[in-house]
């Protein structure tokens, strides 16, 4: 009976099914545009393969990785047994140590209830954007900016308004490009400070007054403050001093060394609370828990003192990269003051993909095998003139890179 019925069931072979067929994907998905910075990842990855010594300056990775605290933290967690789900908005202890982080650092008092612990940044602003986005809401953003910012809006049937945001005015928002961009469908603003691809953050002025021209319009704020830990020439600053009804979106990735360990936070508006937590336990049900109860010994003091010797020395290869670019004919007009990033102008150098950038990076991978990443990704304003440098490698290979790149600019 076994045999008959076997013999009587269909073949079913997954690949001549899908070329009978086209299956058709959400329309939302065709607002979505691959990211252009993998491209030269995998062909650095081809020639690493090959034998070819591949500097990165590509990827927004941190090279440190998580301190010693925290590595003993993860497996005293698992030893113990403290691995099953926590409340969606996160570990209680986690919240009010996040909330005395604010205070320590910023001077601010952030009740815990109005911290959201999420899977990661990423999970932060797509739970900001699955609260706050609507159909056809448009949500004005500075061109350039991170990709994945405009992807998130679009993800949730909104429309990403770029605005040309230049050197002049730090590559940032300003209260004169809210007052004039924002029409009737306009819902609010999605920034970031320190900004990637540029590195650079918006001045305490510009913030304050950028987020009143927010408010004065009915709209919500979006600001992304992961790399807020990573400030260099001045203290790092926050949205939340300015403007109670602002949603922040910060991580454990950058300033914390934790990029795969997927944990992030939101500070939201308190009248908003339930709308998040409903969210967040249909969406995620809790982030991961044995990188919260990790988490916690980022706040150690071994562990603060670790991060802030990280921090100078990500300082040390700006000053060192920056001027170095400059020297080689690379245009920086504005010195960039947070972040792993030189975003920088090559229209001026004497080499024939000058004018692509999307060329220029990849004849510098195959003939120097330094791994920068086109403009492409990050906005429409002159991308193929641009070209993003991450200096999240150690000086000396960063030093190594220079000299190859000087070398390709000589010929």
């Amino acid at each position: 009976m076994t045999e008959q019925r076997a013999a009587s069931l269909p073949h079913l072979d997954s690949t001549s099914a899908t070329e009978e067929r086209a299956l058709q994907v959400a329309a939302r998905v065709h607002a979505i545009e691959p990211f252009h910075v993998m491209e030269v990842v995998k062909a650095a990855a081809e020639l690493a393969r090959g034998g070819v010594d591949v500097i990165s300056m590509s990827v927004g990775e941190p090279d440190f990785t998580a301190t010693g605290d925290v590595a003993e933290a993860a497996v005293a967690a698992i030893r113990a047994g403290a691995t099953q789900y926590t409340d969606a908005l996160g570990l209680g202890a986690l919240r009010d140590a996040i909330a005395a982080h604010y205070a320590s650092t910023y001077g601010l008092a952030i009740d815990r209830r109005r911290i959201v612990v999420t899977a990661g940044a990423s999970a932060g602003l797509l739970l900001a954007c699955a609260a706050m986005v609507g159909d056809g809401d448009e949500f004005l953003m500075p061109d350039p900016c991170y990709p994945c910012n405009r992807h998130f809006v679009s993800a949730f049937g909104g429309t990403p308004v770029l605005v040309d945001a230049g050197p002049a005015q730090r590559y940032q928002l300003d209260a004169a490009d809210i007052d004039e961009r924002w029409g009737a469908r306009t819902r609010g603003v999605m920034v970031a400070s320190p900004s990637n691809p540029t590195g650079t953050s918006m001045t305490a002025a510009q913030l304050e007054h950028m987020l009143a021209a927010v408010r004065a319009h009915g709209g919500v704020a979006i600001v992304d403050e992961i790399y807020q830990g990573l400030s260099f020439d001045a203290a790092p600053e926050t949205a939340l001093r300015y403007d109670a009804d602002v949603i922040t979106v910060n991580s454990f990735s950058k300033y914390f060394n934790m990029t795969g360990w997927r944990l992030g936070w939101l500070v939201v508006p308190d009248a908003l609370v339930p709308v998040f937590e409903k969210l967040a336990q249909n969406l995620f049900i809790c982030p991961s828990t044995i990188a919260q109860h990790s988490a916690l010994a980022c706040f150690t003091p071994a562990s603060l003192a670790t991060y802030e010797a990280r921090r100078l020395e990500f300082k040390r290869r700006r000053d060192y990269l920056v001027p170095a670019l400059r020297a080689l004919g690379f245009m920086i007009p504005v010195m960039p003051d947070g972040a792993f990033y030189i975003y920088a102008d090559i229209s001026a150098l004497a080499h024939p993909d000058a004018g692509d950038s999307a060329a220029f990076c990849m004849t510098v991978l195959r003939q120097t095998g330094v791994a920068i990443v086109p403009g492409a990704d990050f906005g429409h304003a002159a991308p193929e003139r641009h070209v993003r440098f991450s200096y999240a490698t150690a000086l000396p290979r960063i030093e190594q890179a220079v000299a190859r790149l000087a070398q390709l600019l000589q010929q």
